[in-house]
């Protein structure tokens, strides 16, 4: 997978996942912000979709099967940490079979956590995409 670097931009693709107003977060293993929680998604392929894209790493990385999603959030994220980010999040708003860690090679776990009591240590490449994401809610 290729990081942005130079001239480049990458694009992640993340999703929102709630569930009785619970947010899913992966425990970061082998990625930039290990030990920190973020959301589901990965990077946008050449030639793929936005939604291709997040079709396909959520069964990649959770074993599911989306069915239905909405846009949620668009960040701009020059400064990130392995270059410059646009992130797009998706709310997930139904999908077949049950949540599943399918890769513990990057990940330690997946958690439910309140969305008015997230833990401290976010990935900073998410934080703001989910704080844009609970501004929304309210």
């Amino acid at each position: 997978m290729e990081r942005a670097s130079g001239a480049s931009v990458a694009v992640g693709i993340e999703a929102f996942i709630i569930q009785d107003n619970k947010l899913l977060l992966g425990k970061r293993k082998a990625a930039a912000g290990k030990g920190e929680w973020g959301l589901p998604g990965g990077h946008l392929e050449r030639g793929e979709g936005f939604t291709e894209c997040l079709v396909r790493e959520l069964r990649e990385e959770l074993g599911i099967i989306v069915r239905a999603q909405r846009f949620a959030v668009l960040d701009n994220d020059p400064h990130n940490i392995g270059g410059h980010y646009i992130h797009i999040g998706f709310l997930i708003t139904a999908f077949d079979g049950e949540i599943v860690l399918k890769e513990p090679e990057k990940c330690e776990e997946w958690a439910f956590f309140d969305l008015s009591n997230l833990p401290k240590n976010i990935f900073s490449a998410h934080r703001i995409e989910i704080d844009t994401f609970k501004r929304g809610l309210m």
